[in-house]
């Protein structure tokens, strides 16, 4: 059974820097992403990569600001979030799917979900 656990979160102010972190288990994954919701919002992309070449994928909201990055030897993908912004404030969930897909950026594109962190940040 895969399983993933969210870590890192919490309360910061505008401007400072946060990392996200998603120890992951079960499964030899073929891809690794963070979405986030925000209240009354469906639920967005936000980064992603791939295990086998380290290929990483961002929206553009967070280009720039934001790096996904993964540590093979302990199975976790993290996510160093910069510059933050009241509007990054959101639960943030990491996502896995083992399945090949040239697709990356969807709801859809995971099967493995985390139970989601809180990140909120302050103007």
């Amino acid at each position: 059974q895969a399983q993933l656990a969210e870590s890192g979160g919490g309360l910061v102010q505008a401007g400072d820097s946060l990392r996200l972190s998603c120890a992951a288990s079960g499964r030899t994954f073929s891809r690794m992403g963070w979405f986030r919701q925000a209240p009354g919002k469906e639920r967005e992309f936000v980064a992603a990569i791939r295990w086998t070449n380290g290929n990483t994928y961002y929206a553009e909201s967070v280009k720039g600001r934001f790096t996904i990055s993964k540590d093979n030897t302990k199975n976790t993908v993290y996510l160093q979030m910069n510059s933050l912004k009241p509007e990054d404030t959101a639960v943030y969930y990491c996502a896995a799917d083992e399945r090949y897909s040239q697709t990356y950026s969807t709801r859809y594109d995971y099967r493995y979900w985390g139970q989601g962190i809180q990140v909120t940040v302050s103007s």
